[in-house]
């Protein structure tokens, strides 16, 4: 998903959502707080705050690697059978699902958990809403969309029932979230399911859908259906991510969270009005069956962890496919609106390439489909949003090469689709480790985008018109955004324990930051390996951050590399901040005093030293009439280099220049807070910078990297050009808005 700001705000509350609210929960059958607390607690939660993972799984976490030989991809533990119809009127889908479930575990499972995802939307009282006032008060995000009366969403239980018998359910609270947060319900079953054994639930459901906010919803005649049905939790077992005990881990819906979900099969049924363009999730069965001005579309996916399905009136679709070693030929689909045409075939292309790339260097992509929607005008909240095979862009009613418009569609498809394998595949828990996922992902797009020399450009039509093109390389920009100067929280923190959504939005940047920086210790193709095996030993798996650092450190056996990384930036909160502090430089002239040879004195007089030294000048003056200004003289230079270190030690290259031209690189690899590097040549140093090619980007301060001895304009001149070029590109797209 793409985090970025929306800048709207307010609070409305609808009074009939309310009254809904209270008969649904007299409706069902609710435990005493005593009660539910105890039945919870026969199978734990999975921590509320405790969520950075530091042990190693188990090798044989959630069946072990997948060799390829299975006959699916994954380790199928729930399947879901459902009939969903669309009121389009409404924005409402009625719905039966079909759900089997096995429990992995050595004990009988008497409860199980729900996520109930809309129900984030239905009132104020949520987690959703009530982390939102919070942390959107000190940083930006997106998710700010204000609802009004008619504008709410949820999702409601009809009927649960177990072999034909009703079941009771009731809302749980496993973060400690308000009591009136109703996106996790306890399903109490009425035969349990023993160890190793399989169950089968039949739930009828209704889910209304809320005007766009965040990730799903609706806006005029465009639907995006997403965190739609009853979700059931991942039951993990001792050696899973950091699990001792077998635990339920269903998290509430954060503000900043997304999702976490078993690999199973989805067979999915969907009517719409005939009038309507579908896309979902998996591959399209047969011919859709029309009857009475409605259409049942059948679709089918296994191996993945969620359903999503966008339903519009009159968009348009646009075609094309992937063919690459170890793939299936991929039917590749961009379904997008009249408005946003321009966006269509830069969408189709940037999914292609994305496809190539990320099946060259990680590993071929397993699926038949992938599916690319572009919102409509007003919906970009359901924009820059990811799901299996399917993902949401952001559309552009002008997308002309070489300007900002294009790198911002190229790398939102990218980012989006790259989650179908740091979400998808490589199935980790966004909720509690949101950087396997967000920040991975956008340290892989980064590395396409650097591998195509596509630098991110700056420029509107206009400016470049103008001949302005100002540009940035994707690194750079990331390092830019990571708030390298004050981290408020480690990388490696779950979605919702951070200071701001503008922390959060450090998990993409901060993360990107850090890989490039142990890339460059590592190696581009150390690490291009090390991810490679990442991706062979946890796809269709679960892993978590401890086990992403033991795939580094055993593909790379570089673990003081790996570690420093780790233990700095991902589980901490350090910095880089080195710098040049000053250059000493003096002539090595002949020196005056007493000197004692073969038990005989010797003294040489200052008076008498300064003719001497005069006299040599005057020599070497007339034996060198054309000497360039700089160039070696009759006495060499004695120069020092001193350099501080206000942060964690990393390595470092400094590199000395000389007033003849001449440079010279030294390593500063230690964990000294300063150091001192002296020279003795025929010119004196000009000049020092530390970390000339940019490989420490954590660094929170590059312009104290370098020192000159004499006043160069070149850096001011460039700057101001950078700057200048960067404010006219902002006046220029603010007149075309």
């Amino acid at each position: 998903m793409m985090s970025f700001a929306t800048g709207r705000g307010g609070r409305w509350l609808a009074a009939c959502v309310v009254l809904w609210s209270c008969q649904a929960m007299a409706q069902t059958t609710t435990a005493p707080a005593s009660t539910a607390s105890a039945v919870a607690q026969e199978i734990p939660f999975a921590p509320a705050h405790d969520t950075i993972i530091t042990t190693q799984s188990a090798s044989n976490a959630w069946g072990g690697e997948r060799t390829g030989s299975e006959p699916t991809l994954s380790d199928r533990v729930v399947s879901y059978t459902i009939d969903a119809d669309l009121d389009a009127a409404k924005h409402a889908v009625t719905g039966k699902e079909h759900m089997t479930w096995r429990n992995r575990s050595d004990r009988d499972v008497r409860s199980v958990y729900f996520h109930l995802y809309l129900n984030a939307f239905q009132n104020e009282g949520s987690t959703f809403f009530t982390e939102r006032k919070v942390l959107t008060a000190h940083g930006q995000s997106r998710g700010n969309a204000v609802l009004e009366k008619g504008q709410w969403g949820w999702v409601r239980l009809q009927s649960v029932q177990q072999n034909g018998t009703a079941l009771k359910w009731s809302f749980v609270h496993p973060d400690g979230g308000p009591a009136t947060d109703e996106t996790v319900v306890r399903i109490d079953l009425a035969q349990p399911v023993p160890a190793g054994g399989s169950m089968a639930l039949d739930i009828d459901f209704l889910s209304q859908l809320p005007r766009v906010v965040e990730r799903t919803g609706w806006w005029g005649d465009f639907n995006l259906i997403g965190q739609w049905f009853p979700k059931i939790g991942v039951l993990e077992l001792p050696g899973e991510r950091g699990a001792t005990q077998v635990r339920w881990n269903v998290h509430e819906f954060h503000f900043n969270s997304e999702f976490y979900a078993d690999f199973g099969l989805y067979d999915v049924h969907l009517t719409v009005p005939s009038d309507y363009t579908v896309g979902a999730v998996g591959k399209l069965q047969g011919t859709p069956e029309q009857k009475s001005g409605k259409t049942t579309y059948h679709f089918v996916q296994g191996d993945v962890h969620d359903f999503a399905w966008v339903a519009a009136k009159g968009y348009k679709t646009l075609d094309g496919t992937y063919e690459g070693p170890g793939s299936p030929k991929v039917a590749v689909r961009v379904i997008y609106p009249a408005e946003y045409e321009a966006s269509a075939a830069p969408t189709l292309k940037s999914t292609i390439d994305a496809l190539g790339y990320f099946s060259r260097t990680l590993g071929p992509y397993p699926y038949e489909t992938v599916t690319a929607v572009v919102p409509p005008y007003n919906a970009q909240e359901a924009g820059g949003m990811e799901y299996p095979t399917f993902f949401t862009s952001e559309g552009y009613k002008v997308v002309e090469p070489d300007t900002m418009y294009q790198t911002a569609s190229d790398f939102v498809n990218i980012h989006e689709f790259g989650h179908g394998y740091f979400y998808g595949m490589i199935a980790s828990n966004e909720f509690e480790e949101p950087m396997l996922d967000e920040g991975l992902n956008e340290y892989w797009d980064n590395r396409m985008l650097r591998e195509r020399k596509q630098p991110l450009v700056l420029a509107t039509p206009f400016t470049k018109w103008l001949g302005i093109t100002p540009a940035i390389n994707g690194f750079p920009f990331e390092r830019l955004t990571a708030t390298l100067y004050h981290p408020a929280d480690p990388t490696a923190q779950n979605s919702w324990d951070r200071l701001s959504s503008t922390s959060y939005g450090t998990v993409y940047s901060r993360t990107a930051t850090a890989m490039h920086d142990l890339e460059e210790r590592l190696g581009r193709p150390a690490m291009e390996k090390a991810f490679h095996l990442y991706f062979q030993r946890w796809r269709f798996r679960h892993p978590s951050v401890a086990d992403f650092r033991a795939a580094l450190i055993d593909s790379s056996g570089d673990a003081k590399d790996v570690d420093a990384i780790f233990n700095e930036y991902v589980y901490g909160t350090d910095f880089i901040d080195d710098k040049v502090g000053d250059i000493d430089s003096y002539e090595v002239l002949p020196q005056s005093g007493v000197t004692w040879k073969d038990g005989k004195e010797t003294e040489v007089v200052a008076s008498d030293l300064d003719k001497q030294i005069d006299q040599q000048r005057k020599d070497w003056g007339k034996a060198h009439p054309n000497a360039r200004p700089g160039a070696p003289g009759p006495f060499p230079w004695h120069s020092i280099v001193t350099v501080q270190r206000d942060g964690v030690s990393a390595p470092e290259l400094l590199r000395v220049t000389f007033e003849d031209g001449t440079h010279e690189d030294i390593t500063w690899n230690d964990d000294r807070r300063w150091a001192r590097f002296e020279f003795t040549r025929p010119s004196k140093v000009v000049s020092a910078e530390l970390d000339p090619d940019q490989h420490n980007l954590l660094d929170r301060d590059r312009l104290n990297n370098s020192l000159t001895t004499q006043p160069d304009g070149a850096a001011s001149r460039r700057w101001t050009a950078d700057v200048a070029a960067v404010l006219q590109t902002f006046y220029a797209m603010l007149a075309t808005m």
